[in-house]
């Protein structure tokens, strides 16, 4: 023990001036020099460990608390075998019972080629573990955003490539006047929009209205359409869905609701729901959190709902078709778009408005429409509303050889007569379900009844007939 206290001795004002920690051990593993940086990272004087084995004091433990035995210690081992280490992964413990992570080396102490002991030199590497900390955090900070920014610059290009149209939000008409002025009160808040229309009236350029004057215009607005998915993929589209969620699911996708966090979610066609969708994004609205389809997370979202549907919600809400309580979480402050039909008066700007665009996007330099073409254009009742104005105007200026557009004299008795020969899709749909019916002699359930035939569930298939107003002759 002296013949290592004097060889340290020698050295002391050396190890003294060091920034590291220094501890000498004899072969007991009781110290014989501890340096002032050891006193000052650890709280123990020299006089309180000199002569103590080190070990009980400070490296008892492990970082998760648990017993650390001498015959485990790493410098107890150098002092065994001889050999060098460099540790960087253990704590020491403080005299006021914290710990802090440590880097040390142990390395043995030779005299005539017989170990006498060891020396530790160790530092607090707590600094370098909270920048390493920071830094991952920083880095999975910018993986997430960047993760966010493909999702949103995926889902944007493929807006742009939808190409919504701006013309459609000008007129005079009294009761568009009062939509504006709707649209202008409910902007400003956070309150659940419910934008009510016929297909082709503009609800989707409304709801971008709405978005872009409220205090979310910088964020996102996610347009979904509820329609076009399944009720499975639906899901998966809202939520996202982890990786191996399902056959196909080859990667992590974000949902349409984490794209819309602290932004604006606009759901199209929401009538299309299913009762297993609405129940699930009921939950969202009420807790503002769900989870990705496949994973155990938790994800919060702060998001504001617009929804717009061209069906009658009061009216599937007492059919069954719509949840009572989802109805009115979305029909806080309800817009009615007017039909094209209930403001012709409004012809005039709303074509010089569509032209405005179609120039841009045609590379044409139409100067306006014709007065008589605007009188031809007020005898039609369009059913197809301001798109099908769109769809006109959009063939006419391409045809037009002038600066002024011309509608063709009888446009609207030549789109009438071929309405007629087209039937809707509840047309087909009803004169299937009858068919089927008839081959059943118009038995509903069991196992050759139509509900079986059809792949459909008694009740769906009931309710079905009563929507489609079909009853056995």
């Amino acid at each position: 023990m002296h013949s290592l206290k004097n060889l340290l001795a020698n050295s002391e004002l050396l190890l003294n001036a060091v920034g590291e920690g220094v501890y000498g051990f004899d072969l007991e593993g009781k110290a014989v020099f501890i340096n002032p940086a050891a006193e000052r990272m650890t709280g123990w004087s020299a006089d309180q460990l000199l002569g103590e084995k080190i070990h009980q004091y400070h490296h008892h433990s492990h970082a998760d608390g648990s017993h650390y035995p001498a015959h485990e210690c790493n410098i107890y081992a150098t002092m065994q075998d001889g050999r060098s280490r460099q540790i960087n992964n253990e704590v020491f413990w403080r005299k006021d019972g914290t710990s802090f992570p440590v880097e040390y080396t142990s390395t043995p102490v030779y005299k005539n080629g017989k170990i006498i002991g060891a020396v530790a030199v160790f530092r607090d590497v707590s600094q370098q573990h909270e920048t390493d900390k920071a830094l991952r955090q920083a880095l999975d900070q910018v993986r997430a955003l960047s993760e966010q920014l493909q999702e949103e610059n995926s889902y944007l290009q493929s807006e742009l490539d939808a190409n919504w149209g701006e013309s459609g939000l000008v007129g005079n008409n009294p009761q568009f006047l009062k939509l504006l002025e709707q649209i202008s009160l409910v902007s400003k808040t956070d309150s659940n929009v419910l934008i009510l229309g016929e297909n082709g009236t503009g609800k989707e350029l409304i709801a971008r209205s709405l978005h872009q004057l409220s205090e979310r215009h910088n964020n996102t607005m996610v347009k979904v359409n509820c329609a076009a998915f399944t009720p499975s993929l639906l899901e998966s589209e809202l939520f996202g869905h982890e990786k191996g969620a399902f056959t196909g699911a080859t990667e992590r996708r974000k949902g349409r609701f984490e794209l819309a966090d602290n932004g604006t979610l606009f759901l199209d066609e929401v009538a299309e729901l299913s009762l297993t969708a609405q129940s699930k994004l009921l939950r969202v609205l009420q807790e503002k959190e769900f989870e990705r389809v496949g994973g155990n997370q938790t994800i919060s979202v702060d998001i504001r709902i617009i929804a717009a549907t061209n069906r009658n919600l009061q009216k599937m809400v007492e059919s069954g078709e719509f949840r009572m309580d989802l109805f009115y979480r979305l029909n806080v402050f309800p817009l009615q778009v007017p039909a094209l039909r209930e403001r012709i008066d409004d012809l005039p700007l709303l074509c010089h408005s569509i032209i405005n665009d179609l120039n841009k996007k045609l590379k044409k330099q139409v100067s306006g429409i014709s007065k008589l073409s605007l009188k031809q254009l007020a005898k039609y009742h369009w059913p197809g509303n301001i798109r099908e104005l769109q769809n006109v105007l959009e063939r006419a200026v391409i045809l037009s050889q002038s600066a002024v557009v011309k509608i063709e004299k009888g446009f609207g008795q030549q789109l009438e007569s071929q309405t007629p020969k087209l039937m809707t899709l509840a047309d087909h749909e009803r004169n299937y379900i009858e068919h089927v019916l008839e081959q059943c002699n118009y038995k509903i359930g069991g196992k050759l009844g139509a509900a079986a035939v059809l792949g459909l569930p008694e009740s769906t298939l009931r309710s079905k007939m009563k929507k489609l107003d079909i009853t056995r002759p």
